[in-house]
């Protein structure tokens, strides 16, 4: 191969790596949230409202890194599932307030066993997972940074 394309072979990739991997641990967490009736992306949405309870469209957006548009279908999804409450904010009729129910807190419970179980198959030692998530929050940053 000639050595002007050496930057472009997958091996050299940082994010083919990235995508693979969370292709594939995404795949492993879909048995284990079907059975408590979320897609991956309503798991994330989940474990922020577990975290805050409530919380702006806005600030969730911001928090996921996903746009609104992309958010609502998510949101009246599981508010249709009785895990979340979405209202007008009475001081701001502009503003959507989001609400965690009990049947939303209850599901917490269900899901406890889910990170261990993950965990488990991605085989990195507990200070290993800190440092690639470390790493991996560095990346983020930077590359918001370029945005």
């Amino acid at each position: 191969m000639d050595g002007r394309y050496e930057a472009l072979r997958l091996r050299n990739q940082l994010c083919f790596p990235l995508y693979v991997c969370s292709r594939e641990l995404t795949r492993r967490y879909q048995p284990m949230l079907e059975a408590i009736n979320l897609t991956y992306t309503q798991y994330v949405v989940m474990m922020y409202f577990w975290e805050m309870g409530s919380a702006s469209l806005k600030d969730v957006s911001r928090a996921l890194l996903l746009d609104p548009s992309t958010l609502t279908p998510v949101l009246k999804k599981l508010e249709q599932k009785g895990f979340l409450s979405r209202a007008r904010d009475p001081q701001d009729e502009r503003s959507l307030a989001i609400t965690l129910t009990e049947d939303g807190r209850r599901l917490q419970d269900e899901a406890l066993s889910i990170p261990a179980k993950i965990g488990g198959c991605v085989g990195l030692t507990a200070d290993e997972a800190v440092q690639l998530g470390t790493l991996i929050g560095k990346v983020l940053n930077n590359i918001e940074k370029e945005l």
